[in-house]
């Protein structure tokens, strides 16, 4: 692949746009000498204005999701990608979330340009535990664990029962929910059937993923050991 087309595919701008970056100089290698549009592709040694280059395709990041962004690319209102590079939007293969958390749920977000890495989070047989945390409007009634556990829950509109999921009382009014599936809007729905309503709701760690200490409206890519990590939570 020529350079010029690398780096319009990640976003830096048209090919027309990148090309100007290569007229102006304004595209080195590591040592500052200038490149040129149809010089070899090296990823790791180019510098565009004096900076290494955002991360080639197969990108995979993770996201600690504020409230009150959506998971969407054309929701007038704030968005994910917000929080990310501008040139991100941009980039092709197109960067996509993985799933999706509501617009007021917290936590952590997946994000990839690798369909690949994105199907096979999202398969049903991954069955990749998600972990949340609820805070409720009334108290637990106590019968919800055994409920959840059943494998028998069936959410208004839906025909197939929910999987098992595991449900911690973290307090009266407080609960952390394990899922082994994601169906729209899952857990709000499942704590709706008990008579109940999430006031706030939070994910802390997918598969053998979490946040740690990753401030709340930042990003960092993950590596080979933090996917490693993500497929075999038991590891983790």
């Amino acid at each position: 692949m020529k350079l010029v087309k690398h780096l319009a595919n990640l976003g830096y701008g048209s090919r027309k746009e990148v090309a100007w970056l290569f007229r102006e100089g304004r595209v080195t290698d590591a040592a500052g000498e200038v490149l040129y549009a149809d010089d070899p592709l090296d990823h790791d040694n180019v510098r565009v204005d004096g900076e290494p280059l955002d991360p080639p395709p197969g990108l995979a990041l993770m996201l600690h999701k504020p409230a009150g962004h959506t998971c969407s690319t054309k929701d007038k209102g704030r968005i994910v990608y917000d929080l990310l590079p501008a040139r991100f939007r941009l980039r092709d293969p197109v960067l996509s979330t993985v799933g999706r958390l509501d617009r007021e749920t917290t936590g952590l977000l997946l994000m990839t340009d690798d369909g690949a890495l994105l199907h096979r989070i999202v398969s049903p047989k991954s069955r990749l535990p998600k972990v949340y945390e609820a805070a409720l409007a009334q108290d637990l009634r106590g019968d919800e664990a055994a409920l959840f556990a059943s494998g028998t829950l069936l959410l208004e509109s839906e025909t197939t029962p929910l999987l098992p999921a595991e449900l911690e009382a973290l307090g009266p009014r407080r609960a952390r929910l394990t899922l082994h599936e994601g169906r729209y809007h899952q857990v709000r729905r499942m704590f709706a059937a008990t008579g109940n309503h999430v006031e706030a709701l939070h994910r802390p760690r997918v598969g053998g993923l979490d946040l740690g200490d990753l401030p709340e409206g930042r990003w960092r890519a993950l590596d080979a050991a933090d996917l490693e990590r993500l497929f075999n939570p038991e590891t983790a």
